[in-house]
């Protein structure tokens, strides 16, 4: 029996987290509520609020998200900024509850702090294994997030038609010598 109950517990946090990216994504943070995500996931509010405290903790776990960056270790330095660059238009295309976190990390404090973290630990980790002197790391990470989150937004969240219009290869084009020079050109 015991088993069971696990796996039902599983499938209830599934359920839940799947709800409230759906829910966070369409709605945004602040008119998103607990008793709509736990419509959607056909629960009780109770259940939601006995796993993940409140609706902080809910975002949290719900936009706990890997950015799945690619090894670059093993690609010649000078591929890094267009690899980069196609990888996160992949992330975004293909993952709304990304392009649901940005909408909320603009607008809203906890959103903004996942936004944060999320990016600090991985960017951060790329720079100080491309970058020509480390201590630069989080400087020059947090100019490829400027590039990667600029264009996201306008792209993805504002829309914005020439950004969001643009054939795929051409942001690859402009953005990935940037984000090359960022990573490692030498200190201007």
């Amino acid at each position: 029996m015991g088993m069971t109950t696990a796996r039902r517990s599983d499938a209830t946090r599934s359920a839940i987290i799947e709800a409230a990216r759906e829910r966070f994504a369409a709605d945004g943070y602040e008119r998103a509520t607990i008793r709509a995500i736990a419509r959607d996931a056909g629960i009780d509010p109770s259940m939601v609020m006995r796993y993940y405290g409140n609706k902080e903790g809910l975002f949290a776990a719900a936009t706990a998200i890997e950015l799945e960056i690619p090894e670059l270790s093993g690609m010649p330095a000078r591929h890094i900024g267009t690899a980069l660059v196609e990888h996160f238009l992949d992330r975004w295309e293909r993952d709304d509850v990304l392009t649901g976190l940005l909408r909320a990390g603009v607008t809203n404090a906890a959103g903004t702090e996942r936004m944060r973290e999320i990016f600090a630990e991985q960017l951060v980790t790329i720079a100080q294994g491309t970058c020509p002197v480390p201590a630069e790391a989080p400087g020059r990470a947090a100019l490829v997030a400027s590039q990667i989150l600029g264009m996201a937004l306008a792209r993805y969240v504002l829309r914005l038609a020439p950004a969001a219009e643009m054939p795929r290869e051409e942001v690859v084009a402009w953005l990935g010598p940037t984000i090359q020079r960022y990573l490692t050109a030498e200190t201007p």
